[in-house]
């Protein structure tokens, strides 16, 4: 399965210069944990992603304060995405060796087109697992009946 046909297209964006706290509010209503950081120059381009949890490591916990900041501040500076034409298997792969739990998913011209999470393809890998191993019961089956 390509990675395109796993992800969520409901992408909640931002801007570089949003403040932090608009987007915490952005998370709170939304109910998502994470927030895609964007360039509207060429069909939203996505060039970061702010998580929750970078917003208590990097700015609570640090002791700074919110108020003053910006999601550009705090995001990584350098973004992993994968493109809907990628094996999902493939993408989860990039996904484990960069220690990431989710993943922009940008079409061939690099537009954003969704995002992914780990669970989302360990979900479909789990099934795709479920399927191979019904296969192989089915076919045991089959030449048992076979032989009798």
């Amino acid at each position: 399965m390509k990675t395109g046909e796993a992800c969520n297209r409901t992408v909640i964006v931002v801007g570089r210069d949003t403040p932090l706290g608009d987007a915490a509010r952005l998370m709170r209503e939304h109910h998502v944990g994470s927030l895609v950081v964007v360039e509207d120059t060429d069909g939203r381009k996505p060039v970061g992603i702010v998580t929750d949890r970078d917003m208590v490591v990097e700015v609570l916990a640090a002791g700074l304060d919110y108020h003053t900041l910006t999601v550009a501040e705090i995001m990584g500076a350098r973004l992993m995405t994968a493109r809907e034409d990628d094996d999902c298997l493939d993408t989860l792969k990039v996904m484990r060796s960069g220690g990431l739990r989710r993943i922009p998913v940008v079409t061939a011209k690099g537009a954003l087109a969704g995002i992914v999470t780990s669970d989302d393809l360990l979900e479909i890998v789990a099934e795709e697992l479920d399927d191979i191993v019904r296969a192989i019961g089915n076919e045991r089956t089959r030449e048992a009946v076979l032989r009798h």
